[in-house]
């Protein structure tokens, strides 16, 4: 069955469910050690995306602009950008700087390559610190659009060609899409630990921002993340693991430069994606499966049973960025759930390989009317998706991005035998909790008053 796109049809976005590109390159950008992100547009631009990247991790964000106004918006803003790398290197000195465009600097026709090289020219003394230059105009995409052209630009730059695949037969490299968590991060690592192998995530959110506690009270850059002299070595691994379809341009990118094979994955979420994961790694591991491993695919086949009460026949609706779209229908289609209602910010290639018969690029009003014609009975979403799921009366699963009414939902594990568990237990939990299967008590006919 082809999945219907069904394209935007509304002159104006009411409720948004989308996050502009720069957004996403700048969680990108976060996940890499010692950078700090540079904004090319208004201040506004750069504190709207502060704000909500503080409320979902609640930790400061190291974040700069580039502050454009009326004058330098019209009469160019390039020495704006030469400004800003020499003062942020000289003053913060971070490795890598990574710029990104805006609405208002597309617009303006801003060349910020251009204005990258008149750096170089200008102060040549930074010459061993990186500058990331990537094109995210905010009206087109997503999340997790910005997020892989910010991956992909990474590559283009710190990575060099080289003919070394496989000079390090324990080291693997993973591209870790924009819809895993710090979590879901810290969890792939600990499985490919297992199978003794060396993980270069990139980026590794799980280390610059699982909220953790630093000697330093203040850092201006990123602290942790992933090496960069990592990054640069990533020429040399055995094998490179790909999450999410969004990931497949930086993956022919790093494949063209280096000649390491790749492996390609839609999501690990479900009994089915997880077991091809797991024997891709025992094959390049050449090593067998942990016990340890085997023991949480067991339990979770231990909680598709005990979940498929409360979970099977359900109806649900899901607003999701595309790769994270497909992994949840996916799982709620194989517990025996029926996705009534899919929306995702934007177009994807994800969104080609979901087994529905239509989708919808809209905002959280689509979702809330597809939902209520489908008679949903549970929403699954971000933090925004709230006042839908109080209007249609139904449970709202918080998951995405961003959450900033759930404490250390940047923390939860959705992914592997484990996390798969854990959200079939969540899921399951929320029907109970609002009274679906519960039993009706018994009151007598001949009980009188109260």
């Amino acid at each position: 069955m082809s999945v219907t796109i069904l394209k935007r049809n509304k002159a104006l976005t009411v409720n948004p469910l989308k996050v502009s590109q720069p957004v996403g390159a700048t969680l990108a950008f976060l996940g890499i050690n010692k950078a700090m992100p540079l904004m090319h547009g208004s201040q506004g631009c750069t504190a709207f995306a502060k704000v909500m990247f503080v409320r979902h991790f609640r930790e400061p964000i190291p974040l700069q602009t580039t502050a454009m106004d009326q004058i330098s918006t019209v009469m160019g803003a390039d020495d704006s950008i030469v400004e800003a790398l020499t003062t942020i290197f000289s003053k913060n000195k971070p490795r890598l700087i990574g710029l990104m465009t805006t609405g208002l600097s597309e617009i303006q026709g801003a060349d910020i390559r251009r204005a990258v090289k008149m750096f170089r020219d200008a102060q040549p003394e930074f010459a061993a610190c990186h500058v990331v230059p990537v094109d995210t105009p905010d009206y087109v995409g997503g999340l997790e659009s910005g997020f892989s052209l910010a991956v992909r630009a990474v590559i283009e730059t710190v990575v060099p060609q080289t003919q070394r695949a496989g000079m390090r037969q324990r080291q693997v490299n993973v591209l870790a899409g924009a819809h895993l968590t710090p979590g879901d991060v810290e969890a792939l690592k600990e499985l490919l630990e297992d199978f003794e192998l060396r993980p270069v995530i990139l980026p590794d959110i799980a280390d610059s921002l699982d909220g953790h506690l630093t000697p330093n009270d203040f850092t201006p850059h990123t602290v942790g993340g992933t090496p960069l002299s990592d990054i640069e070595l990533m020429g040399e691994s055995a094998a490179t693991l790909v999450f999410g379809a969004a990931l497949n341009a930086a993956a022919d990118v790093l494949a063209e430069r280096t000649g390491v094979p790749d492996y390609r994955f839609d999501h690990l979420l479900g009994l089915d994606a997880v077991d091809s994961f797991v024997h891709t790694l025992s094959r390049i591991a050449q090593r067998p499966v942990p016990g340890r491993i085997n023991r949480q695919r067991a339990q979770l086949q231990d909680a598709l049973v005990d979940t498929h009460f409360m979970l099977g026949m359900r109806r649900v609706a899901i607003a999701a960025e595309p790769d994270q779209l497909l992994a949840l229908s996916e799982l709620a289609q194989g517990v025996g759930m029926e996705v009534v209602a899919a929306v995702a910010p934007s177009r994807g290639p994800a969104l080609e390989r979901l087994a529905l018969a239509e989708v919808k690029i809209g905002d959280l009003e689509d979702l809330e009317q597809m939902a209520r014609a489908g008679h949903a009975e549970l929403l699954l979403g971000n933090s925004h998706c709230g006042q839908a799921a109080a209007r249609l009366q139904i449970p709202l699963l918080r998951i995405g991005f961003p959450l900033y009414d759930l404490v250390g939902g940047y923390q939860r594990t959705a992914i592997g035998y484990r996390g798969t568990r854990a959200l079939l237990f969540d899921l399951a939990n929320l029907m109970l909790e609002h009274g679906h299967h519960a039993i009706e008590p018994y009151r007598s006919v001949y009980k009188v008053g109260d």
